[in-house]
Order: structure tokens, then C-alpha cells, then sequence
């Protein structure tokens, strides 16, 4: 699953990796992530909250493929349509699904596959470090998740498994 989050950015980042997310009114930078089936992070770029989702996706699932040669298949909202798809299709052999709200949903409704990196971002939300953007550059941004996800994983690791009896 590939989608990306705005979040605020602190006073000590710089105006050179400092956007405005103008659908979510957001003044500072977006994380761009593609997650596992389990919600296990797999590649994450930091970019300026004004890079639209199409323009990072291009780099962002290129650095994916080429460390992960078994992927075949990504979900991603309706964000990423376009030439996107057809580009990720000849140039990787990527398929990208995507999957759509339909119109007459009113509210708020869990969608099909859509839930687990939805679960990602909660999980980066729950990182006090995370809350808010801190960090000078956008490396330090970006090792600062997989910081998180590391926490997450070993936590996930050493949590006691039920008997078998």
C-alpha cells in the first residue's frame, strides 16, 4: 500500500523543505510511505507538504522495486491515478490498484486494504517525536520513521504468544 500524510512542521525547519498542503491546509512536510500487507514499513520519503502524491510515488516505488524484486502488486488511493499507473506498468512490471470510494458513502467507512497503512500512519501519530515534524532535514525526518517502525516491530517480536495446550 503506498499514501502519504501532512503533518505540521516545527519553527526550525527550513523554508526549502517547508510546503503548503492546500487540500489539507497544512503548512510544513508530507511523508510519503508504502507499507506491507502487515503495516511493516518498506521504503519512506519526506518531501515538502506542496509535492503532489504522483510526483513522489515515481521515486518513491522505483527505490521499492529495486530493493524488494518480489513486488508485483500496490494498492494506493485515488490520488495516484493517472499516467502514474501506466508509467509503473511498462517501466516495472508494477501493477498499481486503485482503490476508490464510491459516491454514495456518506461519513466515514473503513475501506477494503486501504486500513492498514491507514494503521501506519496511527502508529507514527502515537511517536511523540512523530506528532510534529522536528527535524532540520529531511534525512533525519526519515530515519526518525524507521526508528518508530523499528519500536513497533520489536515490540511486535517480544509480545507473548498464546499456548498451544
Amino acid at each position: 500500500m503506498i499514501d502519504s500524510q501532512s503533518v505540521k512542521a516545527d519553527a526550525v525547519v527550513g523554508a526549502d523543505s517547508r510546503g503548503f498542503d492546500g487540500g489539507k491546509l497544512i503548512n510544513g512536510r508530507k511523508r510519503h510511505a508504502v507499507v506491507d500487507t502487515l503495516g511493516l514499513l518498506l521504503a519512506v520519503q519526506v518531501t515538502p507538504a506542496d509535492t503532489g502524491d504522483r510526483a513522489a510515488a515515481q521515486t518513491l516505488l522505483a527505490r521499492v522495486v529495486d530493493a524488494h524484486h518480489r513486488l508485483e502488486l500496490v494498492w494506493a488511493d485515488g490520488g495516484y491515478t493517472g499516467s502514474l499507473i501506466e508509467h509503473r506498468l511498462t517501466a516495472f512490471a508494477l501493477v498499481i490498484a486503485v482503490v476508490k470510494r464510491s459516491d454514495n458513502m456518506r461519513g466515514f467507512v473503513v475501506l477494503p486494504k486501504r486500513w492498514i497503512v491507514e494503521r501506519f500512519f496511527a502508529h507514527l501519530m502515537r511517536t511523540r517525536r512523530l506528532a510534529r515534524d522536528f527535524e532540520r532535514r529531511t534525512s533525519s525526518a526519515e530515519a526518525m520513521i524507521y526508528w518508530s517502525m523499528t519500536l513497533l516491530m520489536t515490540r511486535r517480536l517480544a509480545r507473548p504468544r498464546p499456548s498451544r495446550g
